[in-house]
């Protein structure tokens, strides 16, 4: 009875550890199936017909199940650019590597703005073909594109470059305030499907990289692996405490 009263605290102690590891894994299987279920939302969003993009009263429902939604837009480009930069290892069109996505304000015919991401504009392009490939087309135009969320830098995002106006998150508050942008602005922007390309080929439109980290499996088996351990180490030594080894002594013989 005096050896099982050793285990009372460390029992204790075992038990609130088990429970919360096994919280842990049962909160990344959760998410999990909601990580699934977005996915699958997007991939069904991605093949389905584009709706009108949402205006000013649908700005605060928006979530990340409204992420890469396809959505068409009508009005016209305001004479600016801002540049998010990016490295196309796979590009869909013609021209990859290093780069950037060429970003315009676009007033639409409600009154409000949206920056659109015309497209992908690699380095080394020559002046006079840069210079072209920034105007934006004149006049009303229509697109149909990919909604996408705006970004919130975190601490690791190298700061933008605002002589250069390139950004490294598609933070479009910061890149509509950089153009002195004001007014309603969407609080999202829209990637230009890869029919907007213009006759020259640049900006390269369409090349959106449509991906998910999905770690939550991993961080599961992680946490579940940790509460068998706590299990494992805990049983070992109660075993020690409950049946020890009987001590071997020795004489030592002068």
């Amino acid at each position: 009875m005096g050896r099982a009263r050793k285990l009372i605290i460390p029992a204790v102690a075992a038990l609130i550890g088990l429970a919360i590891l096994l919280n842990l894994g049962f909160w990344q299987v959760r998410r999990l199936a909601e990580k699934e279920t977005l996915i699958e939302q997007v991939e069904t969003g991605l093949k389905s017909a584009p709706v009108a993009a949402p205006g000013i009263a649908d700005w605060e429902g928006l979530g990340d199940e409204d992420d890469y939604r396809r959505v068409s837009v009508t009005g016209r480009f305001l004479d600016q650019n801002v540049f998010y930069y990016i490295s196309l290892t796979d590009p869909v069109g013609t021209y990859g590597g290093p780069g950037e996505l060429v970003y315009s304000p676009f007033e639409t015919a409600e009154g409000w703005t949206v920056l659109i991401n015309r497209g992908f504009l690699p380095d080394g392009v020559p002046d006079d073909i840069k210079r072209e490939a920034l105007n934006p087309p004149p006049g009303d135009q229509s697109f149909v594109g990919l909604l996408r969320l705006s970004e919130t830098p975190v601490w690791t995002t190298p700061a933008p470059d605002l002589n250069a106006k390139l950004w490294f998150a598609r933070d479009t508050d910061a890149m509509a305030e950089a153009m002195n942008v004001g007014g309603n602005l969407a609080p999202y922007s829209i990637d230009l499907e890869a029919m907007h390309t213009p006759e020259g080929g640049l900006p390269q439109a369409g090349e959106t990289l449509v991906r998910f980290k999905n770690d939550h499996l991993g961080y599961a088996l992680t946490w579940f692996g940790l509460a068998a351990t706590l299990v494992g180490v805990f049983l070992a030594y109660a075993a020690a405490v409950l049946w020890p080894r009987k001590q071997e002594h020795s004489a030592n013989v002068d």
